[in-house]
Formats: structure tokens, sequence, C-alpha cells
């Protein structure tokens, strides 16, 4: 990006110690100078909020990386869902330098100002030439999907088929935002557990959190018949090994469902691998995807499958350590490919140790997306502290939502 990257790093430093105030001001220039904008918006702003400046901050912090102009390439063809146009597009970049010019003080010069809205304008062009492209390619801004089946497993979390009404082009592994009428202008993300069907129709696993308006809808309210919106998919984390290449697969909570469609597209294209399942829960009745697990078992005979979870009246935590115990366990780290999926604490933990037992971080594999809220995870920076306090313990399953864009 043909930018001062070293003057948009500096500004963008002093305005991430008042985040929350640059951010209210945002929010309140927007609104007030576009009236109508607000009907686009979810009523609770506090997670848009938190995306807002986890999306800045991707941005600011990978301004050399070649992979930043696929990154807002995709942004820009999510961002369809949300029924962005070029007024809308110039509207943010206004509010956006002037929250920014207020809360920088003294250190907002005329040539920040000049770099921050280069680098706006440049943004915005990408975003809005992906955007472009998925319409050229006849792609909607959104898939409506008819829910055919509603499973619960326990009081908080809840399995739900859906049948999209038009091809829906998905990878094993990836994720897909949905929203529901239920819960007006909000959309969150959750894995696809499965590898596409002949009949078109994909699994979502959900769980409730606490207070979570969409996964209460989704798990306790929705019911066959109903209609939800998709997105467009997204993620990385999806099948690289070559044929006859070695690989683990670890995941937590609904980390299983990403997992589980990699095995099933495994299953079919490669049942001899040989590799390794960890699959961790907090408690053994957290465990709800050891069926399905142990049904690939029997399709992947060279897969050893194990699963931890802490020991009875034992803390949460000990399922970490157990986890950590196996890993040490094995043998011949730097020869296999690693998917990992779960919350961003439990991604953050395995994969230091996996680096430390010899994992190269180009063989280890999942999805970077970041928290909102109070699941924010291990902040390394003034904003981010300020916009969330750390999650303290990963396996809850229920710590799957924060993971949504």
């Amino acid at each position: 990006m043909p930018v001062d990257p070293q003057l948009i790093r500096s500004t963008f430093a002093v305005v991430e110690r008042r985040a929350e105030h640059a951010v209210t001001f945002f929010y309140s220039h927007l609104f007030w100078n576009n009236p109508g904008v607000r009907g686009l918006f979810p009523e609770d702003m506090a997670p848009q909020r938190d995306r807002l400046f986890a999306a800045l901050t991707h941005v600011v912090t990978h301004l050399e990386d070649p992979a930043l102009a696929a990154y807002l390439g995709h942004l820009g063809r999510d961002h369809r869902k949300f029924l962005a146009s070029p007024a809308l597009y110039a509207a943010v970049g206004e509010s956006l330098i002037g929250a920014f010019a207020h809360a920088a003080g003294s250190a907002w010069t005329i040539e920040a100002e000049k770099a921050w809205t280069e680098a706006y304008g440049l943004v915005v062009e990408l975003m809005q030439a992906g955007a472009d492209e998925a319409a050229g390619a006849g792609e909607p801004a959104w898939w409506d999907a008819d829910v055919v089946r509603h499973q619960r497993y326990g009081d908080s979390l809840a399995v739900l088929t859906l049948r999209p009404r038009q091809p829906f082009p998905y990878l094993p592994g990836q994720y897909v935002s949905v929203s529901s009428l239920r819960v007006p202008r909000v959309w969150r993300t959750y894995s696809i557990a499965n590898a596409p069907r002949v009949d078109g129709t994909l699994d979502l696993h959900v769980s409730r959190i606490p207070g979570g308006a969409m996964s209460t809808a989704l798990v306790e309210e929705t019911g066959p018949g109903e209609v939800l919106r998709l997105s467009a998919p997204g993620g990385g984390l999806t099948a690289r090994t070559p044929a006859g290449g070695l690989r683990t697969y670890i995941c937590a909570g609904t980390g299983w469902a990403p997992v589980r469609a990699l095995l099933e597209e495994a299953a079919e294209a490669e049942p001899d691998l040989e590799g390794r399942l960890f699959v961790v829960a907090r408690a053994k009745d957290h465990l709800y995807g050891r069926p399905d697990a142990e049904a690939l078992k029997e399709r992947l005979p060279g897969l050893n499958v194990t699963y931890i979870t802490a020991a009875p009246g034992r803390r949460r935590d000990q399922a970490t350590e157990r986890l950590i115990h196996a890993l040490q366990a094995c043998e011949q780290w730097p020869a296999h490919e690693v998917y990992l999926a779960g919350p961003p604490g439990f991604l953050t933990e395995t994969v230091e140790v996996l680096t430390e037992l010899g994992t190269g971080p180009d063989r280890v594999h999942h999805d970077t997306l970041p928290a909102v809220g109070r699941f924010t995870v291990r902040p390394s920076t003034a904003a981010e502290r300020l916009l969330g306090p750390p999650q303290l313990q990963w396996h809850n399953p229920e710590a799957r939502e924060p993971r949504e864009p």
C-alpha cells in the first residue's frame, strides 16, 4: 500500500490510547450527519465498536503485507450483506477522519490527515473491487436458507441443518456469517460442520452465550421452517496437506465443527491418511461430537483419536494441562501439518506449545478472527485492553460466538 506506514502507525498509536472516545465520536458523527445510516446497524453497538477497531488494527499492522489486498477484497465482498454503497463508504471516511483528528489532538498534522485520507481511499478502492468482482460473478449479497432440522445437545448447544435456496459453494473448514429476523441487522459467524453434500444442506454448531442475542435465538427459538440469511463463506482453515502427508487435528468446544468438515473431506479423498485427532472439552458431557468422531475413525483407520477433558470434580483448566501433556508425548511434530480450531485463547495457547515442540508456523493452520467484547484474549495494545478485558478460560464452548467478524 503506497502510503507512509510509519506516519499511519504513529498516529494510530495516539488514537488507540483514546480508543473508546474515538469510536464514540465516530459513530455520533456518522449518525448525526447521515440519519438514514443508523438503520443499517444493530441496536447493540458494543460488538460493532470492537469489530471496527479490530479491522482498523489489522489494516494498520499489515500495511506492507501483500495479503492485505486479498483481506480487503474479501471484506468488501462480505460488506455487500450490509448494503454498503459508495455513498456509505464516503460518509464513513468523513466520520473516521473526523474522529481521528479529534482523538489525536496535536498529533493530527496536515501530513497525518493526508496520509490517512490516502490510506482510506485505497482501502475503499480494494473493498469495492472485491464487491464488484463478486457481483460480476453473479454472487448474491446473501443467501436465504431454510432451517430443515434443529437438534439440541444439552442446555446450551444446537446443531442446525440448513438448505440454501441457491447453490452455496464453500470449502470444508470455512465459516459463514448468519443473520436472523429474530435479531435484526445482527450477523454472527459460525463454522460449517460438513463437507459439501449432494442435497446442498449444511450444518452449523451453535453454542448459546449468556446474554448473546443471536446464539440464544438460534439455540432456543429457531425451528424448522424458519429462514436465515448466510453471507459469503470465508476463512483459511482449509485442507492443504499433500497426499500422504502427516497431519494433526486439534479442536476445543465447537471448534469441532470445521475439523469435522475437514475429516469428512479427507475420508472421501484420502481414506488411508495417517494422522492424529485431539478433541478437547471442559467435561465429558460436553463431548457432543464423540459419536461423529467415532464414525469418522471407522472411515479413517489411520486416524488416532484422543478425547481430553478435565477429571470429574477438578478445575476446568486441567483440560489444558492434559492437552499439553498429550501433545508433548507425540513425536514427528516438524513433519505434521496441524489444523487447529477453537476459542481465541485456546488457539494462542496451543500454537505456543506447538512451536515449542518444533512445528513451523507455516504448518499450523487456523483462522485468526478477532474476538469481541469481553472475550478479547491477551490484548497487546491499549485499545484492545480498553475495549475488552481478556477471557481467562478458553475451554468454555460458549466462547465460540465471539470468534465472529
